[in-house]
């Protein structure tokens, strides 16, 4: 064989290489390593068995679908919010569907705000199990208004809840996976801890914040490698995060379910963070097209980001005042794509 034709077999191997990853790209729903690791990595079945998993936001969305999810694996789960009936409904349907019995799974009514609280509750969880491998940061409250006309104690709320919450619950819950020298804390960010958009400013910032703080802790715990500190970042999921969404004042919700059939479902997401948790992997990206492709955008040509991210936000306004979904833009989108 000739050194030119070997050169041209190499070449065309590189090419078939990136036409390869181009297509596994346009039909991901998770960042290629993550998809990798479900392919080829640890599976959930194996790595979290018998583990003690602690999830806040448990009574509903991606909380109450990971407690389902995880009730099949053998663990035993401590389930946190603060509607205690919507707990026990979840425990109840838990008990009916997955492997586990009524002492495996312990209900804890938390309120993430009440931060004197936390580690009352954390030695609580001890006590019933007394350990803590897993803690699922997932409690939290989005936002649907401008910036302009939202009282400040909107965004008070959003950084107790979603920020403040969170770091307290975990620095209680850190000094024991410290003594153990394990343990793995997820926390359920999201794309808009990457990237931002409007109507959501307030929450746009306190989960950068948590994106920051869990980056740092993670750089702290190095002398601590059994110790796993994980950003799970999705974007669009379909739950009650929109219906629970905070508006132009404190007492002010969404009022109205808009369509979520052109989100992620709720299993596959689960089933991608659980991929994540048996994996250690230190953070992923969990969305359809076309919403992975502006992650990756911000992360390597940041430029044309906030470019298509300005065009897009503008469509996000408008469809906010004519009292329209504010995303109604990307379901259209997504019916013309499937």
């Amino acid at each position: 064989m000739s050194w030119d034709l070997l050169l041209w077999l190499l070449a065309l191997c590189a090419l078939l290489a990136v036409v390869v990853q181009l297509v596994r790209f346009v039909r991901a729903d998770g960042d290629l390593t993550l998809l990798w690791a479900e392919w080829q990595g640890r599976r959930p079945e194996w790595e979290l068995t018998d583990m003690v998993v602690w999830v806040t936001g448990a009574s509903s969305g991606i909380g109450e679908e990971l407690a389902y999810q995880l009730s099949k694996l053998g663990v035993s789960l401590v389930l946190s919010a603060r509607r205690v009936h919507e707990l026990e409904r979840v425990k109840r349907r838990c008990l009916e569907n997955g492997n586990l019995k009524g002492k495996d799974i312990l209900v804890l009514p938390l309120d993430l705000t009440d931060i004197s609280s936390h580690e009352v509750a954390t030695k609580a969880v001890l006590q019933e199990f007394g350990k803590i491998d897993i803690l699922v940061n997932n409690g939290g409250r989005s936002q649907r208004s401008l910036c302009v006309e939202t009282s400040l104690d909107v965004f008070k709320e959003l950084i107790e809840l979603n920020y403040l919450g969170t770091v307290s619950l975990t620095k209680c819950v850190l000094p024991h996976m410290i003594e153990r020298k394990q343990g793995k804390i997820f926390t359920v960010n999201s794309f808009m801890g990457i990237l931002s958009a409007p109507l959501s400013s307030g929450y746009c910032a306190s989960k950068h914040a948590l994106r920051g703080f869990f980056n740092g802790l993670r750089s702290e715990l190095a002398t601590y490698p059994g110790i796993v500190v994980s950003n799970i970042c999705p974007g669009p999921v379909q739950s009650n995060i929109v219906k629970n969404s905070l508006m132009n004042d404190i007492t002010q919700t969404v009022d109205s379910v808009p369509d979520q059939s052109y989100k992620m479902a709720t299993s596959r997401c689960v089933r991608l963070m659980l991929i994540c948790m048996a994996n250690d992997l230190k953070e992923v990206w969990i969305a359809d097209q076309p919403y992975l492709m502006l992650v990756y955008l911000g992360q390597y040509m940041p430029t044309w980001a906030w470019w298509l991210a300005d065009k897009v936000g503008k469509k996000r306004i408008e469809n906010f005042k004519k009292g329209l979904a504010a995303d109604d833009y990307f379901k259209t989108w997504k019916r013309k794509h499937d």
